[in-house]
């Protein structure tokens, strides 16, 4: 692992769960952190090849891309080089290392607690290479390849901000309750629990979201009315359009900065 941060050291904590052996992970961390017992640490990447790697993950940030276009991977094989660099596309990782299948990849913070997303994409994996990062990432959560890699960006702005959106819209909502009266500390409770409920619930249901949504929703009740809001043409819907857009056209930008960095 080159670079271990918190996207990359919850991705390894969660490896270590579920039965993966510190002993066969190497962290280059120019910083030092401290990493889970047993995991060797390094401060750079040796010049010297120590021997051929099952698989290279790319973990730093996006601005930190420029340190590997010096070479430092170039001696070092590697069946897999899998990346998790939001915006820097295959074809701008592949020169960075001698691996036979380069592997973008794109896990949200979830991954910490095994109820993540991890979208991958490859231009020209084989089956056999597939299946080795699909069943390296399982133990993530949800695990979807991605067919086109110009989507990449747009499955990133969903998946890959989403819970970030999604912890604004809870604390929203522990707010607006809080505006009715209720004590801050009890709306917020109420709040996360509701979500994670509702989460499950529609994870489990064979109807899709607005099923469920219409269903709890009496003519004439309170959550109609309150849906009335959220359904106007400024409500919800599109302001997560603009949300998501921004965050797309974000990911853009900063792939075209990886190309020409």
């Amino acid at each position: 692992m080159v670079g271990a941060g918190h996207m990359g050291g919850a991705m390894l904590r969660r490896w270590l769960a579920a039965g993966l052996s510190p002993a066969e992970v190497t962290v280059v961390s120019p910083s030092g952190r401290p990493m889970p017992d047993g995991v060797r640490v390094l401060r750079a990447i040796p010049d010297v090849c120590e021997g051929d790697y099952d698989l290279i993950l790319l973990a730093l940030k996006p601005q930190q891309l420029a340190s590997l276009r010096d070479g430092p991977l170039a001696g070092h094989r590697s069946r897999l080089l899998v990346s998790i660099l939001a915006g820097v596309e295959v074809a701008t990782l592949a020169p960075l290392c001698p691996a036979a299948t380069v592997v973008r990849a794109m896990p949200n913070l979830p991954v910490a607690i095994g109820a993540g997303v991890v979208a991958l994409h490859a231009a020209d994996a084989g089956t056999a290479a597939r299946d080795e990062v699909a069943a390296l990432m399982a133990p993530l959560g949800l695990v979807e390849w991605i067919a086109d890699e110009a989507q990449f960006d747009d499955v990133t702005a969903l998946a890959g901000c989403g819970p970030a959106f999604l912890f604004r819209f809870a604390d929203a909502l522990a707010a607006a309750g809080a505006s009715l009266g209720l004590p801050q500390d009890q709306a917020a409770r109420l709040a996360l629990a509701t979500i994670r409920g509702a989460a499950e619930m529609a994870a489990q249901a064979d109807v899709g979201p607005a099923v469920l949504a219409d269903r709890v929703a009496s003519p004439g009740g309170s959550t109609r009315q309150g849906l009335d809001v959220l359904d106007r043409a400024d409500g919800l819907a599109p302001l997560l359009r603009e949300t998501l857009a921004a965050a797309a056209a974000r990911n853009r930008e900063m792939a075209a900065a990886a190309r020409r960095a």
